[in-house]
């Protein structure tokens, strides 16, 4: 919407004039994002900005637009400003940028990673949702609807899978979970169309693969329908079809999302729970100001009512050392109403 976007696009512009110590002396966290106008991200800044401003921190946000060399220097800068923490909130280049985040490092600064990990170095929490496990839940929902349809069974049939760009690994890892359930239904043949994170591929492929496989198209499964949801679903009706009628799935909601699940045009959507990650990052750094311990491999996090709870703090397997904090992801409208307050789709105006 145009207030969050104005809200994450003013606290970049805040942080591309911030320079040394936060006024009076307080703590400083630095943040890099990727793409500040995509809704996740800004997500991830109201997150970061809100829990910044409970504590009486200064956040400075640096949009590096995935780059690499930007995010480098970012990091060299906030090394200078003499930053207190360091939150890593979008990257696609995970290997180059380990270099910065060794020397954030050697400084002692604390590293915390939303949307993707550092594949080096040291992260004091990878705070994120398991894309497998999460594809695999929306597949299943989309295999319960397909056998509500079809009298308790899976008929032989296409499942039509809209991809993002197949050279990124969160596409490998959507396909994977969807995967882990359709091997489970050998008379479904799966017919994939790369959407490449946009509505436009996404409906060029989708009307497509409506045309070549006509009638014998159960269901659609969309890697992510926050920013290829209205493609599909404008290519099944402009094909005079009902997007009801093929259990449209998948995981990342966003605002244009939700209202797609309200009108029944979406099935099941897990939700990607982007502010809450960004709170739970700040507060684990407050934490570490305060001289407390975060939790330990092996831990459960758990807050009463919260949609991220209970989540597993497991070893983190993309850095040389550090923990990932798996938060819950709930899927929608199965397990949460698309009005939920607590979803941020509906927490920012």
């Amino acid at each position: 919407s145009a207030a969050v976007q104005e809200t994450a696009a003013g606290a970049v512009e805040a942080a591309a004039d911030a320079s040394g110590e936060g006024a009076d002396g307080k703590k400083t966290i630095g943040m890099v994002i990727k793409h500040a106008q995509t809704e996740f991200i800004q997500a991830f800044v109201i997150g970061a900005t809100d829990t910044c401003d409970k504590y009486g921190y200064e956040l400075k946000v640096v949009d590096a637009q995935a780059n690499t060399d930007q995010i480098l220097n970012a990091i060299d800068n906030f090394i200078t400003q003499d930053i207190d923490a360091f939150i890593m909130a979008g990257a696609e280049d995970l290997v180059s940028l380990v270099p910065g985040i060794e020397r954030l490092n050697e400084e002692g600064i604390p590293v915390f990673a939303l949307d993707t990990c550092p594949e080096g170095g040291k992260v004091e929490m990878f705070i994120t949702n398991d894309i497998v496990e999460s594809s695999a839940k929306a597949a299943a929902q989309m295999i319960e609807g397909i056998k509500e349809a079809h009298g308790g069974e899976v008929p032989e049939g296409v499942i039509i899978e809209i991809t993002g760009a197949l050279v990124d690994m969160y596409t490998t890892d959507c396909h994977t979970g969807l995967m882990s359930v359709l091997d489970q239904y050998p008379q479904l043949t799966v017919a994939q169309g790369e959407g490449n994170w946009n509505n436009d591929d996404s409906y060029a492929r989708a009307s497509d693969l409506l045309n070549l496989h006509g009638d014998k198209v159960l269901g659609i499964y969309v890697h992510t329908p926050d920013i290829m949801g209205s493609g599909v679903v404008n290519a099944v009706e402009n094909a005079n079809l009902n997007p009801a009628d093929y259990f449209i799935s998948g995981i990342c909601i966003g605002k244009e999302g939700i209202g797609l699940l309200q009108e029944g045009k979406l099935y099941a959507v897990v939700e990607q729970p982007a502010l809450d990650a960004a709170i739970l990052a700040v507060e684990y750094i407050h934490d570490m100001f305060e001289g407390k311990a975060l939790p330990e491999i092996g831990d459960t996090v758990e807050q009463e009512g919260a949609l991220w709870s209970p989540a597993k703090v497991i070893e983190n397997t993309y850095c040389d050392e550090g923990r990932t904090l798996l938060i819950q992801a709930p899927l929608i409208p199965q397990e949460c109403d698309p009005a939920d307050p607590q979803l941020w789709e509906n927490r920012i105006q």
